[in-house]
């Protein structure tokens, strides 16, 4: 499967052991992590200026993630979706990419369920998650 994980999923994989850094895992495993130089420039805000770790640790991170997910530049959506330009984003890289689904924390995006026949899904979700 070729997998979007949201950015929050993507933080709270890296700062606690839990479902999002079990759903993490298991992707890198048995699956395509599909990220893109957006999600990569968010989690490195984040994660720095929300969260305050240090930008070496960071940075380090950063690299982990560009070797072993796939970059994609996505396409813009024709329209806005959301009210929130960076869950546009998300959309527009899951749609672009081809995505199987796209996991995420984010009510604004799990209301939708689902776009063009991509899943939305919460953490826990994918945990079950069979899309055949």
């Amino acid at each position: 499967m070729r997998v979007v994980l949201d950015t929050n999923v993507l933080v709270a994989a890296f700062i606690a052991r839990g479902i999002c850094s079990e759903v993490f895992e298991r992707v890198v495993g048995d699956h395509e992590l599909i990220l893109s130089a957006h999600i990569l420039n968010e989690f490195e805000r984040v994660m720095i200026g929300n969260l305050k770790f240090d930008s070496t640790r960071v940075a380090r991170a950063v690299a982990l993630l560009r070797r072993i997910g796939q970059i994609v530049e996505p396409e813009p959506l024709p329209a806005p979706i959301c009210r929130d330009e960076d869950d546009d984003a998300m959309l527009a890289l899951a749609l672009t990419s081809g995505a199987t689904c796209l996991v995420t924390g984010d009510d604004d995006l799990l209301v939708l369920e689902a776009l063009e026949g991509i899943p939305i899904i919460s953490p826990r979700a994918f945990l079950t998650f069979n899309p055949l």
